[in-house]
This record gives structure tokens, sequence and C-alpha cells, in this order.
């Protein structure tokens, strides 16, 4: 009997030994990268990326790195092709997997990626959904790992959206023994049946992001307004005026402390320019991570575990 198809939906997919196992075969890609030296293990194979939502890093990174690996891509958008004329998801999912060995989806609805997932014959990985963005988080966990070592009991400082990063965070922090202290204004709250987390002891609540960030080892946050979420930009602008992400907080975090941010980032909102554009920011090696974590997951879900 052949094994069962794995899927990457959300960072709980995962367990702490498979993510030791990521971050080390991350670690190997990378240097192998900076180093010119060819790793091509999914030669003949092929990724397809589906967006529903517009894409700078998840396209690039996905698509480079399959390249990079000695395979092909095809990128979709709904506007060009069926799915964004009201064939089932289910349809597509059983058509596009019959002809690629890999799917990556960039959506709305964490419904929608489970729908797909569940007719599809291959591997598919969450590239971005409103509840959930795991293959950020594992980008940024690997960045953390890559500056300061192992983040099992650091604690990071999540400022601003209860938003899909968010979810995430507070998944790794219980998968990966660490703490998150999250701030967020009134009515933007984390909601923890979405991030399904099972025990409140990884993560703390705050309403003073300067509290929040107060002993943090990391400090990062998000966009005010999401894709997806345009129409409330105005009332967002009011609710987050005191969760720009600024030197005081930083201050007020461990002197080592790192910054980071999932990008794209607006200065003077969530962030100040002194703050993503300082010494203790890693955004840019963040950015850069993404590539490098996704080709260790795309080449895990394919192939397993190499030696």
């Amino acid at each position: 009997m052949s094994d069962p198809i794995r899927h990457y939906l959300q960072f709980s997919d995962l367990n702490a030994a498979d993510y030791a196992y990521l971050f080390g075969r991350a670690a190997l890609i990378k240097k192998k990268f900076k180093a010119y030296e060819k790793h091509q293990p999914l030669t003949d194979r092929t990724l397809a990326m589906i967006f529903e939502k517009a894409s700078t890093r998840t396209r690039v990174s996905f698509e480079a790195g399959m390249y990079q690996l000695g395979g092909s891509v095809v990128n979709l958008t709904t506007e060009g092709s069926q799915m964004g004329r009201a064939e089932p998801i289910e349809d597509s999912a059983k058509v596009i997997s019959r002809m690629v060995d890999l799917v990556m989806i960039r959506t709305f609805e964490q419904t929608k990626i489970e729908r797909f997932a569940q007719h599809s014959r291959v591997p598919v990985i969450n590239g971005l959904t409103n509840e959930f963005h795991p293959c950020q988080i594992l980008a940024d966990v690997f960045t953390f790992i890559e500056h300061r070592g192992s983040i099992a009991g650091k604690t990071v400082a999540w400022v601003g959206d209860g938003n899909n990063m968010a979810n995430t965070w507070l998944q790794a922090s219980e998968i990966l023994g660490f703490k998150v202290h999250v701030s967020t204004p009134r009515g933007y709250e984390v909601d923890q049946s979405i991030a399904g987390i099972r025990s409140p002891d990884s993560y703390r609540v705050f309403s003073d992001p300067l509290q929040a960030c107060a002993g943090a080892d990391l400090v990062t946050t998000d966009v005010w307004t999401s894709m997806g979420f345009e129409a409330e930009n105005a009332a967002r602008q009011t609710a987050f005026t005191d969760w720009c992400v600024d030197e005081d907080m930083m201050r007020a975090a461990k002197p080592d402390a790192l910054f980071m941010h999932c990008l794209p980032a607006h200065r003077g909102e969530e962030v100040t320019a002194e703050v993503i554009d300082g010494p203790q920011s890693v955004v840019w090696d963040e950015a850069e991570n993404r590539m490098h974590v996704q080709k260790a997951l795309m080449e895990y879900l394919l192939l397993g575990r190499l030696a």
C-alpha cells in the first residue's frame, strides 16, 4: 500500500521532529545555493501554482525554488483558468493533480484549499489563506534559528492584527515549545478556535503592546489591513494607531531581540522606518529564507526524508 499523501495546509500538519528535519535540510539547501552547487532532486517534477490572491514573495520563492530543484512550474490564476468561471474546486483538483506532482495555492478561505486537497492526488501546500500562512512562519522560525539558535523557550511578541500570521505563530509555539505574547486592538483579537490551540500555556494576551514586547527575543508584526479586508482600512487605521512597532517597543524587548515582518511593509503604519531599516531587523534574510525552507518542504513532501 502506498503512503498517504502528505499536505501542508497549516503549521500543525507537521510535528516537532518534522520541523527539526526541515530546518536542517533548509540550512543544507541554502548552503549549496550560496556556493552555486547544484541541488536538483526534483528533476522532471512539476509544481502547479494557483493564485487567487496577488503575490510577490510567494510566487518568486516557489517558482525560483522549484526551478533550482530541477523541476518546472505551471502558473495559474483564477482570471486565466476555469477556476474563475465557477468550475467546482473538486473538479479542478482532480484534473490538475493528474498532470503535476505538487500544487501550491494562495487563496482566501482555508476551506477552499482543504476541499482542493481532499480531491488531489498530489501534495498541496498552503501559500497563504485568510486563516493561515504556514510557509511564512516556517521561514521566520528558520531565520530566528540562523541568527539566535533554537527558538525553544524563547518569547515572540506579536503586535498588531490577530490574523493568519498570528494564528500560525500560535500553532508554531505549541509545537516548537516557545511563548507568544499577543497584543491586538480590541475587536481584532486572535480567534483561538481558528488557531486550534489546545493549551493556553504557549501564549499570553496583552492589551498594551509595549508590555507584550517586554523581554521578547523577537518582535514581529504585519500590515494593519490584510488582502481581502480593504473595506475595513479606514476603521483599522484608527484602531491600530498604538500598535506601530517603534524604537520604544524594541527597547522594551531584550537587547539582542530581532525584528521581523513578512512584507510588504508600510513604514509609519505598523512599523517605523527606524525599526524595519535598523540593526535589529532581519526582514531581508527572512524574505530570502522563504525560498530555502520551501525548497526543503517541497523536497520532503515528494521524496520524504533524505540522508
